[in-house]
């Protein structure tokens, strides 16, 4: 018996009971959960039935609850409380919940068949100018976990990236390298290959702006000044030799694209990220042309005068949109739209979730109603995981200005901030050095990604890196900790052999059963919602009863050797849920802290 069964059929019991006392059929209606100063499981509102009925909600709960105490084999007993009718559930009930779930070894999450959807992530998405920082982790971290909530809900998912690896962008940091570099490398430097090309990618801003202030200090206006200072004109004169394949502006871009590459894969090996495919917009931004092309035939698009293509979307509330400049180049629109066809052709999708900050918003409105009226049906299976940007306590961080957050850097500091509270807890005595090391990764790790992820996608955030390594209140160390803490006990227990019919149950472990049997509904909420943090939070509330529940009655040194047997079997299901929620999130869950 599962908790969705439970509730469906408490609720076809309340409707029957309904209709034998006063011969009264309700409209369809959901339960809630009891509130915790109650007695009771689930609760109904009466309110609505007493006033069709044209009687007091508390006659009305009062006389149904005394109904299906007699009737319905789930129903133990009840409470009317003003217009609420809380339930309590028989322990039959409790017993099998428990059976269930102990019992199903992928408890939560549903089967992936060959026929299964298959669901698209796109996250990370870096450009090869700079390294990977603290905004571009929850970008991935998001995508992370919401492919592994998919994977969860029984989808097929693939997790792909687009890599914007052409542009001005690419040929400041190039050019920086071939006037300042002198021949460095990631070798001879000593620095991750994406490091070094974002060294450059700031000298070349350093220097941009020096020039520019030269210009202004010589009587330009600062336009003027922005537009002919000559770095950017050299730059742009290499990006327009890198469209005509210049082979030595070729080389360069390949060789310090693959430093860039190095450093990116080593950050998602830390991380524990990967990839089924990555498309790079060098290969996909001439994509799309022919689709635009094939719309304007069709009447999808139009053409103006001075021969550029456009679409009007103010039928439909937004503003009309260029798809193709006079001259017949791209914008990025059009790349997007070829994209998303490409895509649809690789792998025959249902579905796909674009990991993107909210200041995208209006461009994947525009992106999937132009895909829509291009006439494929999967537009309307199209997300925009729309978050919010991430800030520090000291403010926004700015990639020009060398100001941000280096994602590795603050790999490196959660894993040192890990071992001085470890050690300073003392703990960890008599364990091996590579297990702490481990451990110590372990920790920083969770507390980076829980810290995130436990944050409402759509909500901009602050990263406070002190707080998030906190071994107590809402981070990854304290929920790390009580797995730990469970697995210690399973190491000193004994188990025999019990019957769990036989054994009276607290109500603090009827309390435990309930808030692990909602697992299931959690996950498949998170997965249609595209929000992690609704695991994160189950985690956290499922760490809180537990601790309640093992301070307050004693499992190792139970009356007898079966009830501590129940007992262990109950903390040992609490331990595999936090390890499978974790896992969602990406985080280790530790044997020992």
């Amino acid at each position: 018996m599962t908790l969705t069964a439970v509730e469906k059929s408490l609720s076809e019991a309340l409707s029957q009971s309904l209709n034998r006392v006063y011969g009264f059929s309700p409209a369809p209606f959901a339960l809630q959960e009891t509130r915790r100063e109650f007695s009771g499981t689930f609760t109904a509102v009466v309110f609505g039935w007493a006033k069709d009925l044209r009687l007091s909600p508390e006659v009305v709960g009062q006389a149904i609850g005394e109904d299906l105490v007699k009737t319905c084999t789930l129903v133990s007993g009840f409470s009317v409380v003003k217009g609420f009718l809380n339930m309590e559930l028989n322990a039959p009930v409790w017993h099998s919940l428990f059976l269930t779930i102990r019992d199903d070894s992928a408890f939560g999450c549903k089967p992936i068949s060959k026929e299964a959807p298959i669901a698209l992530v796109e996250y990370a998405s870096p450009n090869t100018n700079k390294p990977l920082h603290l905004g571009h982790l929850r970008n991935i971290l998001l995508g992370h976990s919401v492919a592994k909530l998919l994977a969860a809900d029984g989808q097929r998912v693939k997790r792909v990236q687009i890599i914007n690896d052409r542009g001005i962008h690419i040929c400041k940091s190039m050019l920086a390298w071939q006037k300042f570099g002198e021949g460095e490398t990631p070798q001879s430097s000593g620095l991750k290959g994406d490091h070094l090309v974002g060294k450059y990618y700031v000298a070349f801003d350093a220097a941009y702006k020096a020039e520019v202030a030269q210009r202004m200090a010589q009587g330009s206006s600062e336009e003027e000044a922005k537009k002919s200072a000559p770095l950017l004109v050299e730059a742009q004169d290499m990006l327009r030799a890198w469209e005509n394949n210049d082979p030595a502006v070729r080389h360069l871009w390949s060789t310090m694209n693959g430093w860039v590459y190095e450093g990116f894969n080593a950050t998602y090996d830390r991380l524990g990220v990967s990839f089924d495919q990555n498309y790079y917009e060098s290969d996909t931004y001439l994509l799309g042309k022919s689709d635009i092309e094939r719309g304007l035939a069709n009447g999808v698009f139009y053409r103006r005068e001075d021969g550029s293509v456009w679409i009007d979307l103010t039928s439909d509330g937004l503003d009309e949109k260029v798809v193709l400049r006079k001259d017949g180049t791209s914008v990025y629109m059009t790349q997007d739209v070829g994209t998303a066809i490409q895509r649809s052709k690789d792998y025959n999708m249902d579905s796909m979730t674009y990991v993107v900050g909210n200041e995208q918003d209006y461009h994947f409105k525009v992106l999937f109603l132009i895909l829509k009226k291009l006439g494929y049906d999967w537009a309307d299976r199209l997300f925009h995981l729309s978050y919010g940007m991430v800030d520090l306590p000291t403010g926004r961080m700015k990639s020009r200005e060398g100001t941000v957050v280096d994602a590795d850097d603050l790999l490196d500091e959660m894993e040192q901030t890990a071992e001085a509270l470890s050690e300073e807890l003392g703990k960890l005595e008599g364990m091996p050095t590579q297990e702490k090391k481990d451990l110590y990764r372990t920790l920083g790790y969770g507390a980076l990604k829980y810290y995130i992820l436990k944050v409402e996608p759509t909500k901009r955030m602050v990263f406070n890196p002190e707080e998030s390594i906190d071994f107590n209140g809402h981070t990854g160390p304290f929920i790390q900790y009580a797995h730990a803490r469970i697995q210690s006990l399973l190491r000193k227990g004994q188990r025999v052999e019990y019957d769990v019919h036989s054994i009276s149950w607290d109500a603090r472990e009827e309390e435990l059963v309930y808030q692990i049997a909602k697992f299931p509904s959690v996950v498949s909420a998170a997965a249609n919602s595209h929000n992690p943090s609704l695991v994160a939070q189950y985690v956290y509330d499922l760490v809180k009863v537990f601790n309640g529940y093992y301070q307050n009655i004693s499992i190792l040194n139970a009356e007898t050797p079966q009830i501590a047997a129940f007992r262990l079997d109950l903390s040992a299901t609490v331990a595999y849920l936090l390890h499978k929620g974790l896992d969602l999130l990406g985080i280790e869950a530790p044997q020992r802290m």
